[in-house]
């Protein structure tokens, strides 16, 4: 039998530097856990359409981490494994869409992202909106 590959997909613990709340808790473990985290949104849409065609065929699998501490410094520690059983998906967003969108659309996604919605527009400033990005979903749930 064929060994599956790992997709590695690591979830911040913190906040990021540049947000307002750089460097508390995201608490996003948990919510993946309790269900209030369905989905991560990662730049490089490409990238994950082709590693997902593989978990789809039963080729891969998807490895959801933190770092033990520092991150590109310490170990990772693997929280979630996910398979095609899993019912994970991937779809394409554009998050500058969903901004002249409804807003109840973009605090859905924000809510299903784990964030408030103030929380998730500053999350994503740096990002380039223009670009479709990669939805990925820990459920069978879709935003």
């Amino acid at each position: 039998m064929k060994k599956k590959v790992c997709y590695v997909l690591i979830i911040s613990t913190q906040f990021p530097a540049y947000h307002p709340k750089a460097e508390q808790e995201t608490n996003f473990e948990f919510k993946i856990l309790q269900g209030t985290k369905l989905h991560t949104i990662r730049s490089n849409y490409e990238l994950w359409r082709k590693r997902f065609e593989k978990i789809d065929k039963g080729e891969a699998y998807l490895s959801v981490r933190r770092w033990e501490g520092k991150p590109r410094h310490s170990k990772q520690e693997e929280l979630f494994k996910f398979d095609k059983t899993d019912g994970i998906g991937l779809d394409k967003i554009n998050i500058e869409n969903l901004f002249s969108d409804r807003i109840s659309k973009i605090r859905r996604v924000a809510r299903n992202d784990g964030l408030s919605l103030l929380d998730f527009i500053n999350w994503f400033k740096p990002y380039k909106l223009n670009k479709p990005l990669a939805i990925i979903h820990f459920t069978e749930f879709r935003y």
